[in-house]
């Protein structure tokens, strides 16, 4: 699956980055993707030669646990059996207060920077599964009923362009007292409100409970908005001889 995509970019002069879990662990994957020039992180699973490694760090801190995480790392070469040569693998280790053994996950790669950053770039890909869900439980974008592909991919697009419009209000329009929302609830307490609706002879009034968004949360969001808009364009004037 991945030679496709591999493919696609080959002929682009851009830096290449692959991030894996522990089922990408694979010695072929890695020969494949220094071949390609790819920079990569990929988590492997622990073992008794890579725990050896960090037996130093899996003693409990001493001292009143912290709470907040205490947090090591340890970075070493090692080579594994089926691997034709060493790489360098990368040790997190957490002490976390209440828990009696540590955390710890092992990350292979071929970055030169340093461990903690390696480890960040590495927990990136968590995030883009975390909004990956965020669109599958607010926009639904798995439903792709159609009977043909070009349909569906009509669909997908809609609730491509959903989410971002969605993604844009969340980043752009809302107060930072409630910009933690995620898109479910800025959609079950913004956008899906009930509303009551009066007309009259010149206006129309929208009337909304304020349960979930109160008068003035919902103001300062319209007032953010209003502000989002372009200027007037500015018209060149007259030069007079």
């Amino acid at each position: 699956m991945l030679l496709p995509v591999i493919q696609r970019y080959r002929h682009l002069d851009i830096p290449k980055f692959f991030r894996g879990d522990a089922a990408f662990a694979n010695p072929a994957l890695y020969r494949l993707l220094e071949k390609e020039g790819y920079r990569y992180a990929i988590r492997l699973k622990a073992n008794a030669v890579l725990e050896r490694e960090i037996e130093h760090l899996l003693t409990r801190p001493v001292g009143r646990p912290s709470h907040k995480p205490n947090v090591f790392y340890h970075s070493f070469s090692y080579q594994a059996k089926s691997w034709q040569r060493a790489r360098r693998v990368v040790a997190k280790i957490e002490w976390h207060a209440g828990e009696l053994f540590p955390r710890v996950g092992f990350i292979v790669t071929n970055l030169n920077q340093h461990s903690k950053n390696v480890v960040k770039f590495y927990n990136g890909r968590g995030t883009a599964e975390q909004w990956i869900k965020e669109g599958k439980n607010a926009i639904k974008w798995t439903k792709l009923s159609c009977r043909t592909f070009k349909d569906n991919q009509a669909r997908l697009q809609l609730f491509a362009l959903a989410y971002n419009l969605g993604n844009f209000l969340r980043r752009l329009a809302l107060p930072k007292p409630v910009r933690h929302w995620s898109l479910t609830t800025l959609r079950e307490k913004l956008i899906k409100i009930g509303a009551k609706v009066t007309r009259h002879a010149k206006y129309v009034f929208f009337q909304l409970a304020e349960v979930a968004v109160t008068r003035n949360l919902f103001a300062a969001i319209l007032d953010r908005i209003q502000r989002l808009a372009l200027p007037p364009p500015v018209t060149a004037g007259r030069i007079l001889a």
